[in-house]
């Protein structure tokens, strides 16, 4: 029997939560966040140089929160929020290496219970895949190389989410 090579099977690295928001919207996302998670969100802020007037952007001015999942607890949450859209995904949502959707309102989570200080409000998933040897691209001394084949492709993140998860993949 061929056996599968050990290095080319793909895992789920991360899952990102993301809510893009300013002023007393930005604590509302932040309490969601950190209610979902049980975890600390981190303040994402424009750069220091960064000034879009069109948009009312200053630097350093705080955009948004996000909070990133790792290990057993990003499988659980990925299996909860997946539940939010009742595991069906459009192939267009899919990139190489990872995958994104979003929540239109927290109350469609399982579990997840309206509270009244937050109202109703949204948030972004993105799911991140590696291969095993990735670090080998992103470590500071003797970095090297990986070539387009250690790349998790949309086809293999399509086959891995249906496998796995169960997931629907539509239009």
């Amino acid at each position: 029997m061929k056996q599968e090579n050990v290095m080319r099977v793909p895992k789920i690295t991360k899952v990102l939560l993301s809510a893009g928001a300013t002023g007393n919207d930005l604590e509302k996302a932040k309490k969601l966040l950190e209610i979902f998670s049980g975890m600390k969100a981190q303040i994402i802020n424009s750069g220091p140089k960064r000034r879009i007037p069109t948009f009312g952007v200053k630097p350093n001015m705080p955009l948004g929160v996000r909070i990133t999942l790792r290990g057993e607890n990003a499988v659980k949450s990925l299996r909860r929020l997946l539940g939010a859209i009742e595991n069906t995904l459009k192939k267009s949502q899919v990139a190489e290496n990872a995958f994104s959707f979003g929540i239109k309102e927290y109350i469609e989570i399982p579990d997840m219970e309206y509270i009244r200080e937050i109202g109703i409000r949204g948030f972004n998933v993105t799911v991140v895949f590696e291969r095993k040897g990735f670090r080998v691209k992103n470590k500071k001394i003797k970095r090297g190389f990986l070539p387009k084949r250690q790349r998790v492709s949309e086809e293999e993140i399509i086959k891995y989410m249906e496998d796995n998860f169960k997931t629907r993949f539509v239009k």
